[in-house]
């Protein structure tokens, strides 16, 4: 039996975070087109390979139609056999203008009308959109995320939506840059063995064999990796009942780079090991690379 072909319509606010959400796709294998004329939708799915099975497409208000309700009228007459996600990226009124300001771009509205300002041109453009919104199978407010944790949002989201088994995702983060937003259980390690007091181990990270050694040594750290998989173990089957798409764990330490990340890989290698669907991702190694 073939695979169902998978589409994502990404749309939402101009500034909202949609070139993030494309780039977030293609990392996962779907073939991205932004800015797709939306009366080429139909044809342009029609015309796509067989090996191309999961496709994501931007609809926003440079390409939206006169009368935006045709976007569903449009999307209804797919093939039944495509699976259609609608993903709405937002941010506040103050975010958007905050950014706007910093990267000096011109909002797509004020380019047709000279005399709007930012603002109205936001708030014009959020009713506009508005009806795609309303349709939108999930929605994403980006206002107080990085790049890499809205990134990770929508591989997580739109991984859980596509595949039939939960996705688990493991994250290293460092308490002193705050806590990630949008996990299910946290893990403070900061009370275990600091291989930044080793001076021939500061400048190596979790993933190196001889910060792994050096951890593997102290028999808390054993344990701690053991409790910390047992308890997922446990509660994981309740989870999977619960029709979640996705479980996210993170382990911090104070920085972010060798006992939260150690335990972080060789947790979520475990849980791999197991046939699980797995991301293992690390904060601020990931930032600072």
């Amino acid at each position: 039996m073939s695979e169902p072909r998978q589409l994502v319509v990404v749309s939402g606010n101009s500034g909202g975070g949609k070139s993030v959400a494309l780039r977030a796709l293609e990392d996962i294998g779907y073939y991205c087109v932004d800015n797709l004329p939306v009366a080429l939708l139909t044809s342009f799915v029609e015309g796509l390979s067989p090996k191309q099975t999961k496709v994501a497409v931007s609809i926003d208000i440079r390409n939206l139609p006169a009368n935006p309700s045709q976007v569903a009228s449009i999307l209804t007459l797919l093939d039944d056999s495509i699976q259609v996600t609608v993903l709405y990226l937002e941010a506040n009124e103050e975010t958007l203008i905050k950014r706007y300001s910093e990267t000096r771009r011109i909002h797509p509205l004020s380019l047709v009308e000279d005399s709007r300002s930012l603002q109205q041109a936001i708030v014009e453009e959020k009713r506009l959109l508005s009806a795609l919104r309303a349709q939108a199978d999930l929605i994403i407010d980006s206002s107080k995320l990085s790049i890499h944790e809205l990134s990770e949002m929508v591989r997580k989201r739109i991984l859980g939506r596509d595949g039939q088994e939960l996705v688990m995702v493991f994250q290293s983060f460092g308490f002193k840059h705050g806590l990630p937003s949008d996990v299910d259980y946290v893990f403070d390690v900061r009370f275990l063995p600091n291989p930044h007091w080793e001076a021939e181990l500061r400048p190596l990270t979790g993933l190196d064999k001889p910060i792994q050694d050096y951890l593997y040594g102290f028999a808390d750290v054993v344990e701690l990796k053991e409790q910390i998989q047992t308890f997922i173990e446990r509660w994981l089957p309740s989870l999977e009942k619960n029709n979640r798409s996705y479980l996210t764990v993170a382990i911090g330490c104070t920085g972010g780079k060798h006992r939260s990340v150690f335990l972080t890989q060789q947790i979520g290698e475990y849980f791999l090991n197991q046939g699980q669907h797995v991301l293992i991702r690390h904060n601020q190694l990931e930032q600072h690379k």
